[in-house]
């Protein structure tokens, strides 16, 4: 009897307005496993800063990484997407802490098409203004670390099904 194998584990990552909760409910819908959504761990301290305007610190961020990385440990056995920015490779790394197996999808687009979304959302906590800081802060996937970029500028089912492809045949890199 061939052993099978264990559900995917996936970060998707990028800046804010990328699409991280879209397209990461969408491909947990797809591949059967839970969602969280990253912002939903954030302490209302954090909130507040973002909602003002203000980027967070990496001390601000520390408590809702732990968080997040609890999550994917608590999921390593039984797969899960997490919503996540992950921006800096650091991030990524506490994250990989509370679960060795997982892998990063990184939405990946212009400035100018994340500004266009972020000015469209309604009522989110982080304003347009915002979107610079997150791009000088993006660190892109390193080539030792597992996963992969997908052009955020296609449709919801597009990115998922370019997602589950990748993740069934392990690429590293950039799909278009």
């Amino acid at each position: 009897m061939p052993v099978q194998a264990a559900p995917p584990l996936v970060t998707v990552m990028g800046v804010s307005g990328s699409g991280k909760t879209t397209v990461g409910a969408a491909l947990a819908q797809r591949l059967h496993v839970p969602f969280a959504d990253g912002d939903d761990f954030h302490p209302a301290g954090n909130v507040a800063k973002m909602s003002a305007g203000i980027p967070l610190t990496d001390t601000d961020r520390l408590p809702w990484l732990h968080a997040l990385a609890a999550w994917l440990g608590e999921h390593s056995a039984t797969g899960g997407v997490l919503s996540c920015s992950a921006l800096r490779r650091s991030y990524r790394d506490v994250l990989r802490g509370g679960a060795s197996t997982v892998r990063f999808v990184h939405l990946d687009g212009s400035p100018e098409v994340v500004a266009r979304r972020v000015a469209g959302r309604p009522g989110h906590f982080m304003p347009a203004s915002l979107v610079e800081s997150q791009f000088a802060t993006l660190e892109p996937l390193a080539a030792d670390e597992a996963g992969f970029a997908v052009d955020l500028d296609r449709s919801v089912d597009e990115l998922v099904t370019a997602t589950v492809t990748a993740l069934a045949g392990a690429t590293n890199g950039a799909l278009a």
